[in-house]
């Protein structure tokens, strides 16, 4: 399949989880791809050994003459061109795809797809905003199904035509796109709607799958339950799907092993809802036996902080020791008087007593958990931001 073949595309953010694997689709399906990026990104390696060449510079560079662009939406302020969105939705016109959207699991619920395709010999295509160890990055151009992970944040995923359509549930994180859980609910029901039915797959209508799996927590229960559900529709045996599915192994920043040193375990997980975070939670207590839990957390975006910390501190009070990092911005401006410490003050009136640690930096939250750990606790660095960067830093401690 070459639908792109003669086409010269830029990629502002080539960098990025998403736009990443867009490069390595659009060159796969014929076109000509270069990009910019501000820093070096794990992505950047897949980018390079597919031969796309990439310049790192602190400011967006202008497409080549000639040429198209594709703009990340975090530099969709400092760069003209397509919309990641309105190229996604190209490249998924091109084939059966499978879209997988909602606001928790849809990332480990479409590696689980891919991954399963990819062992009962489908040769899938897909894109997820993650690195899926087991199939060797985070994008892949076949010749079967196409995968792909949709985001709702920007309103992305409904602008997607999917042959088949997976709701893994509807919660209200984006507080900055959606006024009310009603909106969201409302915007996920119409692009439904567009969906052929039968063709969906709601998975809060699904009971938690009662298979043996390489994953933990009830949540990856829920996921694959959803995963398999998928397969079906897609012509797939159930019982050879989930043969195949036991044998998943995780993807990138979902409860992933980081290292152990003096008998404590490093843990990264993208969790950055309290949903997410109660359910990482959970699934730690099940791998820690009689040790401790202990929990690095950075809050992200000012507008989901300031909405949710009441929230985020109930679900951090299962762990048995917290430090909480000031908010990453990501893509938003400060808010006055919005910053960690509304989480910090939250947790001291849910937990009285609990070791609590107020860390803006990252680095002071790695120095608290490597004092505090001891062998055969589980440390947990939670977050959609940088945190995962103390892994390094707290194992170079202990």
């Amino acid at each position: 399949m070459q639908p792109l073949a003669g086409r010269k595309i830029w990629f502002v953010g080539i960098g990025g989880a998403g736009l990443s694997g867009y490069a390595l689709l659009a060159k796969a399906w014929g076109a000509e791809v270069a990009g910019w990026d501000r820093y070096e990104t794990p992505y950047l390696e897949y980018v390079r050994a597919a031969g796309i060449p990439d310049t790192i510079a602190p400011d967006p560079l202008p497409a080549p003459h000639g040429w198209e662009s594709v703009v990340s939406t975090a530099f969709a302020s400092q760069a003209q061109g397509r919309t990641r969105a309105d190229f996604l939705a190209e490249l998924v016109s091109y084939g059966r795809a499978i879209v997988v959207a909602g606001a928790h699991g849809k990332t480990t619920t479409a590696a689980m797809i891919a991954f399963c395709l990819d062992r009962l010999g489908d040769d899938p295509s897909f894109l997820i905003g993650a690195e899926v160890p087991q199939l060797g990055g985070n994008a892949r151009a076949g010749s079967g199904w196409l995968v792909v992970e949709g985001d709702e944040s920007d309103r992305t995923v409904f602008g997607l035509r999917a042959e088949i359509a997976v709701i893994t549930n509807v919660d209200l994180d984006h507080h900055a796109t959606f006024a009310s859980a009603a909106e969201l609910e409302e915007a996920f029901a119409d692009w439904a709607r567009g969906v052929a039915p039968g063709h969906v797959v709601w998975g809060r209508e699904l009971a938690p799958a009662d298979i043996e799996l390489a994953v933990p927590g009830e949540h990856n229960r829920l996921n694959a339950a959803c995963a398999l559900a998928t397969l079906e529709l897609a012509g797939f045996d159930r019982a050879e799907a989930a043969a195949a599915l036991s044998e998943f192994s995780g993807a990138g920043r979902r409860l992933e092993a980081r290292g152990e040193a003096a008998g404590i375990r490093l843990i990264d997980d993208y969790g950055h809802h309290p949903a997410e975070v109660a359910a990482t939670l959970g699934a730690a207590r099940q791998l820690v036996g009689e040790g401790r839990v202990l929990v690095l957390f950075q809050p992200h975006l000012y507008s989901r902080t300031v909405h949710l910390a009441v929230e985020l501190a109930a679900a951090l009070a299962a762990a048995d020791v917290t430090a909480v990092t000031d908010i990453y911005a990501a893509r938003e401006e400060p808010l006055p008087g919005v910053t960690g410490k509304l989480v910090v003050d939250r947790l001291c009136e849910v937990r009285p007593g609990m070791p609590i640690g107020w860390t803006p930096r990252v680095e002071d939250g790695a120095e608290f958990m490597a004092g505090r750990a001891r062998s055969g606790d589980v440390v947990l660095t939670i977050g959609a931001g940088d945190v995962d960067r103390a892994v390094a830093l707290i194992l170079e401690r202990l």
